[in-house]
């Protein structure tokens, strides 16, 4: 018995130790915003955060993909109202390339259908632009942990979110609907594939086609679910519940 509580003595030392090492450690911030106020609001609430250092502010994403320090980043304060590329497609595009990455959407556009096209896209927290210091650095470090962090203000609406289920059998609460958009079973495996941020290229590799013909399938796929791109097909899937 006393052993056992020496173990358990010594694996707590070990967690509380790792915790106050990963809250130690020197986290590195870009911000994504296109208003320059809000930038230099952003940054200047960051330079009085203990551990916190700002690699840069980016007016948009295409700016950020250019400056090359994609790799040297920990966590991104994205905007999702940019000129250019907005920060759905950015959020798709900054995970492909370094899928470690931890993403922060601050926005003034907090309603679900943002939420749910922006964690689908890769975010890890997602608040609106009114966020003070001290909330933004809980945020930060939560984050920075591997933590997921949705606005408060959003979490009452977790009924309108999440999907009702068909039923309240444990192991039959959703029927899928396949055929809901008339897709044929190829189409599906490319719906799944593009869900998953494949691009055409990766979709032609993995299903041993012609790259022409995954071009082919994504365009009937868009055309028949009445999406504008991508990731608009992926959240009307997931929200449809067919994948």
């Amino acid at each position: 018995m006393y052993f056992a509580l020496f173990v358990l003595f010594d694996v707590y030392k070990v967690l509380k130790c790792s915790e106050k090492k990963a809250l130690n450690k020197m986290t590195n911030v870009v911000i994504i915003e296109d208003c320059l106020l809000e930038r230099i609001t952003v940054k200047h609430s960051l330079s009085l955060i203990k551990n916190i250092k700002v690699l840069g502010d980016f007016e948009c994403a295409e700016l950020f993909f250019e400056s090359g320090i994609i790799n040297s980043v920990d966590i991104i304060l994205l905007d999702l109202n940019l000129t250019g590329m907005n920060g759905i497609k950015a959020a798709r595009k900054i995970k492909h390339i370094n899928p470690s990455v931890k993403i922060i959407v601050l926005t003034e556009h907090v309603g679900k259908d943002f939420l749910i096209a922006s964690m689908f896209s890769g975010a890890n927290g997602f608040t609106n632009k009114d966020t003070d210091k001290e909330k933004l650095e809980k945020i930060i470090k939560a984050v920075s942990m591997d933590a997921i962090w949705i606005d408060p203000c959003l979490l009452n609406t977790y009924k309108e979110i999440f999907p009702k289920p068909d039923s309240y059998e444990l192991f039959n609460l959703y029927k899928k609907d396949d055929n809901k958009f008339s897709l044929t079973q190829r189409e599906m495996e490319v719906l799944k594939l593009l869900a998953e941020g494949k691009t055409n290229t990766q979709i032609a590799k993995e299903m041993i086609v012609s790259i022409n013909t995954a071009k082919a399938h994504v365009a009937n796929i868009l055309y028949k679910m009445n999406a504008i791109d991508r990731v608009q097909a992926a959240v009307i899937a997931v929200k449809s519940n067919i994948i």
